[in-house]
């Protein structure tokens, strides 16, 4: 890792953004680049195995799971073994503990993540929406059934998945045991909503941006929705916003990009502003 002196001019500033918060809410929104150091690749990412450098965006959608079901399964069970199968990184740890001393100085924290795995929660976060759905369940897919959208959803691990990977098939998708309906993947699609299903989480995404005294964005490339309405709530009210991204493309007007690597950058904070990081089960040193 690198030294803590490497990312000392960007530590200052991320340190002095959460500690002049104190009059209102912070709010982090997380990106596919938060979980690439525990091996996980981004979408649209300059990593080079990144997702849409192989794969077009149809096959994450609705339309796609209609018209080839099988196609659509084994694509993501294909990614998804990868996903499930991470741990969480410095990045994950930091947040957590950031939230944890968030909360012991009675200030509001909110986590919003685009990432579909468990990494936050693993490490662990609570104070957390996960606006793109979540890698480890599975739903209905018919509309209105009770284990589908809007409410409900079943763990991914309740069922066998070995038959289907080891010869894909129709009859071998899982299937509803309320309607007898196709299952799908829990998570929003390019050509939904993110109102389809409570568990996005959606309205409470609004609602947190009327308390927020500043935004960090994590390892995000700022190219879905999410990102775009914290965007233009943080301008019109003139908060001050952060973005950790390696990229050299600055995410534009009203935000201090910090060229940085986010699982270096967050845990050299944590230790400048007194956060532990130890009691979260998770001891790093940049100097390592």
């Amino acid at each position: 890792m690198l030294s803590s002196n490497a990312v000392e001019p960007s530590a200052t500033i991320l340190a002095d953004f959460l500690q002049s918060t104190r009059n209102g809410g912070i709010l982090v929104i997380t990106g596919a680049g938060a979980s690439l150091a525990s091996g996980i690749p981004t979408f649209r990412g300059t990593d080079p195995s990144a997702v849409w450098k192989r794969d077009i965006t149809e096959l994450g959608t609705n339309r796609y799971f209609r018209e080839d079901p099988v196609g659509s399964w084994a694509w993501y069970l294909s990614r998804f073994e990868k996903v499930l199968a991470a741990r969480p990184n410095p990045t994950h740890f930091a947040l957590a503990a950031l939230e944890k001393w968030a909360q012991e100085q009675d200030r509001e924290f909110l986590l919003i993540t685009q990432n579909i795995d468990t990494l936050h929660e693993d490490a662990g976060s609570r104070r957390l929406i996960k606006v793109h759905g979540s890698a480890d369940r599975i739903r209905c897919a018919r509309y209105g059934c009770r284990l589908g959208a809007p409410r409900g959803s079943l763990l991914r691990s309740e069922f066998d998945l070995e038959p289907f990977l080891a010869a894909p098939s129709l009859s071998l998708i899982p299937r509803c045991p309320q309607c007898g309906d196709l299952l799908r993947q829990h998570v929003l699609w390019f050509d939904e909503y993110y109102t389809e299903h409570e568990d996005y989480q959606f309205d409470r995404a609004q609602r947190a941006l009327a308390d927020m005294a500043g935004a960090l964005f994590v390892g995000t490339s700022f190219s879905v929705g999410i990102t775009e309405m914290v965007l233009q709530a943080g301008r019109s009210s003139d908060l001050p916003m952060i973005s950790i991204d390696p990229s050299s493309t600055p995410p534009g007007r009203g935000v201090t990009h910090l060229q940085e690597l986010s699982e270096q950058l967050l845990p050299e904070v944590c230790r400048r502003i007194g956060v532990p990081l130890t009691a979260l089960g998770a001891t790093f040193s940049l100097d390592g």
